[in-house]
């Protein structure tokens, strides 16, 4: 059993990392700004599971964390996610992602540990040169949200050359899944489905991106942290596929009985010309298939499957409770 650190532990993906760990054994030590219930409640009802609340952008905050409660090593989670909402809050994305990144690297150095797994993104290679791309794809994001998260890797690496930490980045795309926090598709697909309400996206439909359903992103996550020894500092935790958003909405009809879901290709997706949105494709896994041994358990179709299933149970449930 190993103590692990997760920062954003109270996040989507950051709390499905935290069961899971538990889940096989480890102890964890979950952080975020503000604890929530659910980890609340893991924490009173399982020993190996610790809650901190604490803000990486506060340096003794974060020296305490090492210092009190000694993990072995870190999945780092914790960060301002999305292109269009960072675009708007640039000064605060690079104060959370790159000094909270930063704070985080120079506590283990002093602390001694070794190992960090950075949570990074396809958002760091800009436009997609080709419809599948590997780990040795130009990084030029266009992107607040991309150069935030390619400057941690950056720092990353200065601290694993200069202090000899270990900080491996999973650089996964589009995650999605059952109770994704963010009002985006699938969720908007799948919510207005099981409504029995017709939606209609009106642009984007043509648009390819590798879609990763979350258990496989935490499956990519923790089989780099468990790898004794990495050759490469960087690893593509998707599916090696690219879906179309209607790929997406047709998914969303199988799924679930007359469905109506549409897609149209009016204009690119979500952005609106606001921000403009990087070029994407698939992301070329075959490094972490040789070097981690990951391979992805889910396709698009039973991703969908699992993430209806899931919310058509979790909304009885309420209802239920009404």
């Amino acid at each position: 059993m190993k103590k692990i650190l997760v920062t954003g532990g109270c996040g989507w993906l950051g709390a499905e990392i935290v069961r899971t760990l538990l889940g096989r054994g480890d102890a964890v030590v979950a952080t975020d700004l503000a604890i929530s219930p659910e980890i609340a409640s893991l924490a009173a009802s399982n020993p190996n599971c610790t809650a901190v609340a604490a803000d990486l952008g506060e340096w003794h905050q974060v020296v305490n964390l090492f210092r009190v409660h000694r993990p072995e090593a870190v999945v780092h989670t914790a960060a301002l996610v999305g292109v269009i909402q960072t675009a708007e809050i640039p000064i605060r994305t690079q104060r959370v992602n790159v000094e909270g990144a930063l704070n985080l690297f120079e506590a283990m150095r002093i602390a001694g540990v070794k190992r960090v797994i950075h949570i990074s993104t396809e958002e760091t290679y800009g436009d997609f040169l080709a419809p599948a791309i590997d780990e040795e794809h130009p990084q030029k994001p266009v992107s607040i949200y991309g150069v935030t998260k390619l400057a941690v890797e950056h720092f990353g690496r200065v601290y694993s050359r200069d202090h000899g930490l270990e900080c491996i980045n999973v650089r996964t795309c589009w995650v999605y899944g059952p109770r994704l926090p963010r009002l985006r598709m699938p969720r908007t697909f799948v919510e207005a489905a099981l409504r029995g309400e017709p939606y209609h996206l009106p642009e984007g439909g043509d648009l390819a991106v590798d879609q990763v359903y979350i258990s496989d992103t935490v499956a990519g996550a923790l089989l780099a942290l468990d790898k004794l020894t990495h050759r490469f500092d960087s690893y593509n935790i998707a599916t090696g596929q690219a879906p179309t958003i209607a790929d997406v909405a047709e998914a969303v009809n199988r799924a679930v009985p007359g469905a109506r879901i549409s897609v149209g290709t009016a204009a690119p997706y979500a952005h609106g010309g606001v921000v403009r949105s990087a070029k994407k494709g698939a992301l070329d896994i075959r490094r972490a298939m040789a070097e981690l041994g990951y391979r992805p358990q889910y396709d698009l179709q039973r991703g969908i499957q699992a993430t209806v299933d899931v919310t058509r149970a979790d909304w009885a449930r309420a209802a239920g409770r009404g």
